[in-house]
């Protein structure tokens, strides 16, 4: 299908946006049916989408399959859940239902979420009739600032602690650690202790604590996380997951009074940092960095309990498209909005990069060239900028959007200048509805980071 606005490089990419668009378009009552997908987590929570797939008579069984598949995936990467309903179709369920096995087309997606959730991963296949119910439960976290607050902020470089009074930052440090690379769960541990002491000390007393972390949080603990990647397994359950309880616990023995603890994923907290910026809500903030990390702050200013692992969520219908080597699967995001798109991307553009070079250190030879205005870096960021536009209106599928935040290192310099303006023109010209609804913005290094701390320390309610 052809694209609107023109691809520098990537010319294989096909936006799945287009492919809901195409399918919408061809598919009528006469040939066409009703497909509900439904994906639900703890506490009932289901995540539903209502599309039109051929008529299993049709005989296009093979692109029901496809389309079904993506989307489901985009789904459960999104809402997180233990369970898929199919509802509609008993020939796209049972292709589904092979999908998600232990040793199916998505076992790797199966294994995350039987780990994240701690029971068996199901697909249910139903009547259109009994099609599942959306059912939101979203929790109003965040945005309360009255108090003596600690805000703390695990990232996988450092960590930073905030102490935050009636919405004010009175205190922040900034601590070089190493978490990644520990297999001791007391190195998180003291580290994590030390953080909320520090910050205690600089006030009068202690209200609440609220916690910025990488990883998928349920009910305040990490269930999976970068942050504790050589920690063993074995230790994980007792050590790990309910980290940042005993930390609040120990600190509130020491103190002698309970202190309440909220726990939220970072993408969250940098998306309610955001949202609290702006004093407003539904936003969707993107960090593009390592991987592509996701945050969402819904409509109504509350954070959705959502996984957001927009990694994971394709965006590309291209099934030659580039395939990540931890989920196995292609086309999905962490491919195109993070250091690995750019390095993906450079030889396409004309640009060898010295194979001994990190990543980190790959990205960073390209910015310098774009900091020289070499046009061959210019048309990796323009190419990112097109991937990112069309893949705003696929998530505008999922998300009720106001505000894009972009942040990381990707967006840094110029190039995150070039990869907005490209995003705008998508928008603009495929997608008018949403160019005039949705604003895309890039915070600046400071007022993020210091917003970071005091949106996680808005966490709990006193």
């Amino acid at each position: 299908m052809k694209l609107k606005v023109d691809m520098p490089l990537d010319k294989g990419f096909s936006p799945i946006v287009l492919e809901i668009r195409k399918m919408n378009e061809e598919i009528n009552d006469k040939n066409g049916q009703d497909i509900v997908i439904g994906v639900e987590r703890t506490n009932n929570a289901i995540f539903v989408y209502k599309t039109k797939i051929w008529k299993d008579s049709e005989g296009r069984d093979k692109e029901n399959f496809k389309y079904i598949e993506r989307l489901v995936k985009t789904i459960l990467w999104i809402a997180g859940g233990f369970r898929i309903i199919i509802a509609g179709s008993e020939k796209v369920g049972k292709y589904i239902k092979e999908c998600y096995t232990k040793d199916g087309l998505r076992a790797f997606d199966v294994s995350f979420f039987e780990t994240v959730y701690e029971r068996p991963f199901e697909v249910k296949t139903v009547p259109i009739e009994k099609a599942p119910k959306e059912n939101k439960v979203a929790g109003s976290v965040g945005r309360h600032l009255d108090g003596c607050r600690i805000g703390f902020d695990a990232g996988g470089s450092d960590r930073k602690v905030s102490a935050v009074v009636n919405g004010n930052s009175v205190y922040s440090e900034e601590v070089i650690w190493h978490p990644k690379l520990q297999e001791d769960p007391s190195y998180h541990f003291d580290g994590i202790y030390e953080a909320f002491k520090t910050a205690a000390s600089k006030m009068e007393r202690v209200d609440a604590i609220g916690v910025s972390t990488a990883g998928v949080i349920i009910d305040n603990k990490p269930m999976v996380s970068s942050l504790f990647i050589k920690v063993p397994e074995n230790l994980k359950k007792e050590h790990v997951q309910p980290i940042y309880i005993k930390c609040a616990k120990k600190l509130s023995e020491e103190l002698g009074h309970e202190i309440p603890i909220e726990v939220a994923n970072d993408g969250d907290v940098t998306a309610l940092a955001g949202a609290m910026d702006l004093d407003a809500n539904g936003v969707l903030g993107i960090a593009m960095g390592t991987s592509e990390a996701g945050g969402y702050v819904d409509t109504d200013g509350n954070v959705t309990g959502q996984i957001n692992e927009l990694a994971f969520v394709p965006v590309d219908f291209n099934s030659d498209a580039m395939v990540d080597e931890w989920s196995g699967d292609y086309g999905c995001g962490v491919k195109y909005f993070s250091q690995d798109a750019v390095i993906k991307l450079a030889p396409e553009a004309g640009i060898e990069l010295d194979a001994s070079l990190t990543p980190a250190e790959k990205l960073k030879a390209v910015q310098n060239l774009m900091k020289e205005n070499d046009q061959r870096a210019a048309k990796i960021f323009e190419t990112i900028g097109v991937y990112f536009g069309y893949s705003i209106a696929y998530y505008a599928a999922f998300y009720d959007i106001n505000h894009v935040l972009i942040m990381g290192r990707v967006t840094s310099g110029k190039g995150g200048e070039i990869i907005l303006e490209k995003a705008k023109e998508v928008l603009a010209k495929e997608f008018k509805d949403l160019s005039e609804k949705i604003v895309l913005h890039i915070p600046d290094e400071k007022s993020r980071r210091v917003g970071q701390s005091v949106a996680a320390a808005s966490l709990p309610l006193i």
